[in-house]
């Protein structure tokens, strides 16, 4: 009898993985009491509320609602409802969502829900469920007493962790080696290590009475002015050694560490004010240097931080070096606070009158005008 022929064993693999998307959306509501004085005579529940417009996280389309005299019950009506709703038709996604309230005058936040167990919102069917939230947000009176309402509007933040389900993949005549995957890139660390350990740097910049070594192809390929610095035709003969006029340390010791890591540097060490300052002058660093990624993200921390006692300073900031978000922000802050008196007779105003120009001063002037 013939031996029967042996066929070469298939080998096959598949792998079932989760992937998230991950959004932070932020819907402010002014004229807060007038929009619940409104709502309140309205008899049908799913009406009673105000909504944010609609936004994508996961390539869902999402939105907030919230019910300044409660929602779903007539047992809760001393609470404000909020909830996220899944605004996509016809689906069905598992998620993860927070609700905060933002301070606006320290753009500082609480959680006033965490759900984090990921629920299924579903629009496929009409018993399906497509909002997730809570009826029990925050007690009216606490709210309306807050620090969080402020010229009779707040602010909610909603940050949402959608669940990606990728479907199992076979992979057919695999061999062991295969089964290994690739790690997370660890680029942003080898750069950091590459700075800190300083093997290879070839410029030295002199700033204040440090100096720090760097590496000139990572400096050009990250910035303009630096590569029109050190390989253009404005080339320093002396460009191995590199005096930095005007310059803190710790701020070009931020501004290298951003160039290396794309990320902000670690302000712990650093309070609130310090803190305020260090961003203030790492946007001019920023816009020194070219580096717009780095000026939109001071723009950013610097919009969330106004107050009565900074907002003049930090709008001829903006006016200074071109941040039309951070100066748009300003304005609206000016525009809209109670307190715009108070801004016009802070110190900071005063200096910034006799320092700016002409047109800045007449903005401000002008908008106050506009309110009186």
């Amino acid at each position: 009898m013939a031996a029967a022929s042996k066929r070469p064993r298939a080998r096959t693999a598949s792998t079932s993985s989760l992937e998230t998307a991950q959004g932070t959306h932020t819907f402010k509501i002014a004229n807060y009491s007038l929009q619940r004085d409104l709502l309140a005579g309205l008899t049908i529940v799913n009406n009673r509320s105000i909504g944010s417009s609609t936004f994508a996280v996961g390539e869902h389309d999402w939105c907030i609602r919230c019910y300044p005299n409660g929602a779903w019950t007539d047992k809760h009506t001393d609470y404000v409802a909020v909830y996220l709703v899944l605004v996509s038709k016809n689906t069905e996604v598992r998620a993860l969502f927070a609700l905060r309230l933002v301070d606006q005058s320290t753009g500082q936040s609480v959680v006033l829900y965490n759900e984090a167990t990921s629920k299924v919102f579903s629009t496929k069917a009409a018993g399906g469920r497509g909002t997730w939230g809570t009826y029990c947000f925050m007690k009216k009176s606490a709210l309306e007493a807050s620090p969080y309402m402020r010229d009779d509007s707040i602010v909610i933040e909603c940050d949402i962790t959608v669940v990606i389900t990728k479907k199992p993949r076979v992979q057919k005549n695999m061999s062991r080696l295969d089964y290994f995957e690739a790690p997370p890139s660890d680029l942003s660390d080898n750069l950091r290590q590459l700075l800190q350990g300083k093997k290879g740097a070839d410029v030295t910049f002199k700033v204040g009475d440090e100096d720090f070594l760097a590496h000139k192809l990572v400096l050009a390929m990250r910035s303009p002015v630096f590569q029109a610095e050190l390989y253009g035709p404005m080339e320093e003969k002396t460009s191995q050694h590199i005096t930095i006029e005007d310059m803190h340390p710790d701020i070009f010791r931020a501004l290298l560490h951003f160039i290396y890591t794309d990320s902000m540097p670690n302000m712990e060490d650093f309070d609130g004010d310090e803190r305020k300052e260090m961003v203030k002058h790492l946007l001019v660093a920023a816009d020194r240097y070219d580096l717009g990624r780095l000026k939109k993200i001071c723009e950013g921390i610097l919009s969330k931080g106004l107050d009565v006692e900074n907002v003049a300073t930090t709008l001829a900031l903006a006016d200074q070096h071109h941040c039309s978000n951070l100066k748009n922000a300003c304005i609206e802050f000016i525009s809209s606070s109670s307190k715009i008196d108070d801004v016009v007779a802070s110190q900071e105003y005063v200096q910034i009158k006799e320092s700016c120009p002409t047109v800045l001063v007449d903005m401000l002037e002008n908008v106050t005008r506009r309110l009186q």
